[in-house]
């Protein structure tokens, strides 16, 4: 197919300092995602996409992000919003209009393609066909609009299937001509239990690929095409969240379809564990939390915290009691179906159990029965507050995570960096990120169990409420070890540096 010819409308010009970057000693590098904090969330995928760029080294490093421009974004962000230009894209045998917006936030620079036909609902996801065909147009539309905007990247990063399109498009009609040329793209999976998946006949309509792509080396799947495989199979590389999950997604259980292919390109493909935001996540300024503390002076103040939400909650009032915290997703996913197996003998411990998170109403029903049977021991919160978790996270002794698959993981890092000592299955992020206690050593973060039992779950549960009611001074250096351990963005984007230097041979 030959490369797209299109002629920008502009208001004046392209903005001053806006000229494309070639041949300078600067990396540049393109994030290509479907959302991004502070802009549009649904999980934790915005947080990795606003959070990361701010973190590499900005001698070095020139971090750009382009996201779909979403109605539902607020509109203190959308009428702050520059325009730059708008034209028309081929696509699928149509021309659709693109408009071009940037706005540099915290110091990042990030575009916004507009085409209120794709972005203009109440909600970034709804039908899988459409979500298919706009992020079809939005894969396009942010190759197109790079000349436009003045920016050159070396590399284009992308993240999930709603961007498996693009490393296909550079290898397709974006190929040849100077620009585009000697660009390379990374493909990173955060969760590949969603994978963009539709029939041939029409992802090969919306996207405007030839038969040539639909083969089973490309994008086909069975009878269907699948945009996060093609993602897969054509980029120069590929990352995901966690070492764990990296190896564990060449496996059946794992794979989701895919693990042929995850072990063929396992040359190219590597984990790096996200990070989470210490300035956002910091019990020393948290200004959500009633009770401030830091690593040295825990012992003396984090139980303020507890007392607090005791109250709050309507559970017994008591500062020694074990208080075990859950802030999730009510799925699945998340060994909900562990929990619900031993919630009676759970309860029937020396323990609180304070729950905070919608989902799957069997479950929120479930925690509602058990509030309702121990109301002195058991809160079900069936909602989400980002006030309530911070809250959570800094009154619990211990949070639990006995999750079936866990790509990386975020509740546990926040429970770490908040004193508060995670109790997790052996799986994905959690196993790289959470150190086994050890009592004969003196070493660990935490506490985990490797099979995806609940009366495996359940003795861990135990044995951490045992070192809290009968070891305080070992419990203390669980909580010295896990407030010291350094997950923060920096951590993961010297390896994101490291991967780029690699990949472009400097």
């Amino acid at each position: 197919m030959r490369l797209p010819v299109f002629q920008p409308f502009r208001r004046g010009s392209i903005a001053a300092g806006s000229a494309i970057c070639i041949g300078t000693d600067m990396k540049n590098i393109l994030f290509v995602a479907s959302e991004a904090v502070p802009f549009i969330k649904t999980g934790g995928l915005a947080d990795v996409v606003g959070s990361l760029p701010k973190y590499f080294d900005k001698n070095e490093y020139d971090v750009r992000v382009v996201l779909p421009k979403y109605l539902s974004m607020p509109w203190h962000f959308t009428e702050r919003l520059e325009f730059i230009a708008y034209f028309y894209m081929e696509i699928g045998y149509q021309n659709k209009y693109v408009g071009v917006f940037k706005l540099v936030h915290d110091g990042i620079t990030f575009y916004f393609i507009d085409n209120e036909a794709y972005f203009g609902g109440a909600k970034p996801y709804g039908d899988i066909k459409f979500d298919l065909e706009k992020f079809s147009y939005f894969s396009r539309a942010a190759l197109c609009i790079l000349p436009v905007v003045g920016f050159r990247p070396d590399i284009v990063h992308c993240h999930d299937w709603q961007t498996g399109l693009v490393p296909v498009y550079m290898k397709d009609s974006f190929r040849g001509g100077e620009f585009y040329q000697n660009m390379k793209s990374i493909m990173t999976i955060h969760n590949l239990k969603f994978q963009g998946i539709y029939d041939i006949k029409t992802i090969r309509r919306i996207s405007g690929l030839s038969d040539y792509y639909f083969t089973s080396d490309k994008l086909k799947v069975y009878d269907d095409a699948n945009l996060l495989k093609g993602g897969i199979a054509y980029a120069d590389y590929v990352t995901t969240v966690s070492n764990t999950y990296a190896e564990e997604i060449k496996t059946e259980f794992f794979g989701e379809g895919l693990e042929g292919l995850m072990c063929a390109r396992s040359n190219s493909l590597c984990g790096i564990v996200n990070g989470i935001d210490y300035n956002e996540y910091n019990p020393e300024t948290d200004w959500r939390i009633p009770f401030k503390y830091n690593a040295v002076n825990f012992r003396k103040e984090k139980w303020k915290n507890k007392t607090d939400l005791q109250q709050q909650l309507g559970l017994e009032v008591n500062q020694h009691k074990f208080m075990i915290g859950l802030v999730s997703r009510l799925t699945d996913q998340k060994g909900l179906d562990l929990i619900a197996c031993v919630m009676d003998e759970i309860c029937s411990d020396d323990v609180q159990f304070v729950i905070l998170g919608t989902g799957e109403e069997r479950y929120e029903n479930m925690f509602r029965y058990y509030d309702w049977k121990y109301g002195n021991r058991v809160s079900a919160n069936i909602y989400y507050s980002e006030d309530m978790s911070h809250k959570v996270y800094a009154a619990c002794d211990a949070f639990l995570m006995p999750s079936l698959f866990e790509p990386c993981g975020l509740s546990q890092l926040m429970s770490l960096r908040y004193g508060t000592v995670p109790i997790v299955r052996e799986t994905g992020g959690l196993k790289d990120t959470v150190e086994p206690y050890n009592q004969y050593e003196s070493t660990g973060t935490g506490f985990s169990f490797a099979n995806y039992n609940a009366h495996e779950m359940l003795a861990a549960i135990r044995y951490a409420k045992h070192v809290y009611y009968n070891d305080k001074r070992g419990w203390n250096k669980i909580v010295d070890r896990g407030m010291a351990a350094d997950f923060s963005w920096t951590t993961s984007a010297r390896k994101y540096e490291n991967l780029y230097n690699w990949l472009l041979g400097w």
